[in-house]
C-alpha cells in the first residue's frame, strides 16, 4: 500500500490501531484461558491432601471427610489411592 497523503496515513494509522486492539483482546482472552485438567502436586493440592490425612489418620471416615465439604468423593478416594501407595513404598 502506497501512501500518498495525510488522510491516507491518517487512516492506515487508525486500521492499525484496530487491529492492535483486536490483538490485544485476543492475548488477553489466551492469557486468561483455563488448561483444565487436574492439577499436579502444587501447594494447594498438598494443602488439601495435608488436610485429608490428617482427618482420615485420625479416624474419620471417607464420608466423614466428604460431608465436611471440602473435597469431592472421587478426590477422596484418589487421596485415599495416593496415601496407600505412598504406604506401600515405605
Amino acid at each position: 500500500m502506497v501512501i500518498s497523503s495525510l488522510d491516507d496515513a491518517l487512516n492506515r494509522i487508525n486500521e492499525l490501531e484496530k487491529e492492535v486492539s483486536e490483538l490485544r483482546a485476543e492475548n488477553e482472552k489466551l492469557r486468561n484461558r483455563n488448561f483444565g485438567g487436574r492439577k499436579k502436586h502444587d501447594k494447594a493440592w498438598m494443602s488439601s491432601y495435608n488436610d485429608f490425612i490428617a482427618k482420615y489418620e485420625s479416624g474419620m471416615s471417607l464420608m466423614e471427610i466428604v460431608a465436611d465439604g471440602e473435597i469431592s468423593r472421587r478426590t477422596a478416594y484418589r487421596y485415599l489411592a495416593y496415601y496407600r501407595d505412598t504406604l506401600d513404598m515405605l
